[in-house]
C-alpha cells in the first residue's frame, strides 16, 4: 500500500514555539503522531524542510512512491512556481493545508500558487486539523479504487 506523503515547509519545525497565538502550541512531532494515528493501516511518509529544493525533491519522491500528498508549503505557498510545477506532475490527490486561516491574514497570504493544483484546500483548523486532512485524504483515495 502506497503511503500518504505529509510534507511541511519552512519554519514548521518551530511549531509549538513560533507565534503560538497564530499557530498554537502543538509541536511538529505531535502533528506527526496525529497523522499516523489517524491514518490507521495506511502508511505515512512525514517530512519537514526549510529548503524549497528539498520540498520539490520530496514531491518528486511522492510522484514515484506516494498515493496522495498533504502539503503545508508555508511561505512557499505564495512564492514557488517551481513547487507548483512539481505538484502538477503528481497524479494522485493533493490537499493544501494551512494551520491558520490565510484569508484572515495580511493580503500577501491570499494568493496561493499551490491552490492551482490542489484538489482541496484546508485552512484555519489549527494543527489538529491535520487529522481532518488525513481523514479527507483516506476518503479521496478510497474513491479512486
Amino acid at each position: 500500500m502506497k503511503p500518504i506523503y505529509v510534507l511541511n515547509g519552512p519554519n514548521l519545525n518551530r511549531l509549538g514555539k513560533r507565534e503560538p497565538s497564530i499557530y498554537g502550541t502543538t509541536t511538529l512531532a505531535e502533528v506527526e503522531q496525529i497523522c499516523r494515528a489517524t491514518a490507521g493501516d495506511r502508511p505515512i511518509t512525514f517530512h519537514q524542510t526549510n529548503s524549497e529544493e528539498k520540498l520539490i525533491d520530496l514531491v518528486h519522491e511522492a510522484i514515484d512512491e506516494g498515493a496522495g500528498i498533504i502539503i503545508n508549503p508555508a511561505a512557499f505557498t505564495f512564492t514557488s512556481l517551481a513547487l507548483l510545477d512539481a505538484l502538477k506532475m503528481f497524479e494522485g490527490p493533493v490537499i493544501e493545508f494551512h494551520i491558520s486561516n490565510i484569508h484572515k491574514r495580511e493580503p500577501i497570504y491570499h494568493r496561493s500558487y499551490v491552490s492551482m493544483r490542489a484538489d482541496a484546500v484546508m485552512a484555519g483548523l489549527g494543527a489538529r486539523g491535520y487529522a481532518t486532512a488525513v481523514t479527507a485524504m483516506l476518503a479521496m483515495l478510497a474513491e479512486r479504487i
